[in-house]
């Protein structure tokens, strides 16, 4: 687990707040030095995470790259997350979950399928909420751009052998992360639908989302 680290905003002073439904996509271009927060409000919820260059869309989040740069594969206070160009395109500035996944992935319908049971495939899925949040937020962005995601508050524990395994939460109700985008960024979630997984107990639930024009 990553250190732990509160943030001093205000919700109160935020420019901008959105409850975001499990299944929902959201999406919203953060500016160069705003900060935005994701709140897991009831706890253990999985908040599928892109984020792209605004200003060039094909330069995106890169997960491979983010873990070479941070020699770690968990995200925490003080990683900067870098883009397939090299470039830092966010960095998490608070913290107050300490570890967040970046090899699950997102799940689809054909992982419902393989990991499940066969009539799990038309259950709704967090790739569905990609593709439809990037083909509604205007930027011309399709299935291709949806590539290795951020699970934010997702707890994916990495086996001595190398395998993944879906655990429990580590989260908790009102946990959040913070990050102040280092440029234009187009952010966007897919709030994982989930129903079939343990690391959300079988039930999930809403998020926040908050940005601020400046730290306070």
């Amino acid at each position: 687990m990553n250190a732990l680290t509160a943030s001093p905003l205000d919700p109160a002073t935020a420019v901008y707040r959105q409850v975001v439904l499990a299944g929902d996509p959201w999406s919203r271009e953060v500016k160069c030095g705003q900060i935005i927060r994701l709140v897991d409000l009831e706890g253990n919820q999985a908040a599928d995470t892109l984020f792209y260059d605004a200003r060039d869309p094909a330069n995106r989040y890169s997960a491979s790259d983010t873990i070479r740069r941070q020699s770690a594969l968990y995200l925490g206070t003080g990683t900067p997350l870098i883009s397939t160009r090299g470039d830092v395109l966010l960095t998490i500035v608070a913290d107050t979950c300490g570890r967040h996944d970046t090899l699950g992935g997102a799940c689809s319908r054909e992982s419902n399928t393989m990991r499940y049971a066969f009539e799990k495939e038309s259950m709704h899925a967090c790739r569905d909420s990609f593709i439809r949040g990037a083909q509604e937020c205007g930027c011309h962005l399709g299935k291709r751009d949806i590539t290795c995601n951020i699970n934010f508050f997702m707890n994916v524990p990495v086996t001595p052998d190398g395998r993944l395994t879906f655990e429990d939460g580590v989260s908790g109700p009102g946990r959040y992360v913070e990050l102040r985008a280092e440029r234009d960024v187009l952010a966007l979630i897919s709030n994982c639908p989930q129903l079939n997984n343990q690391c959300n107990a079988y039930n999930p639930t809403p998020i926040e989302v908050l940005v601020w024009d400046t730290k306070e």
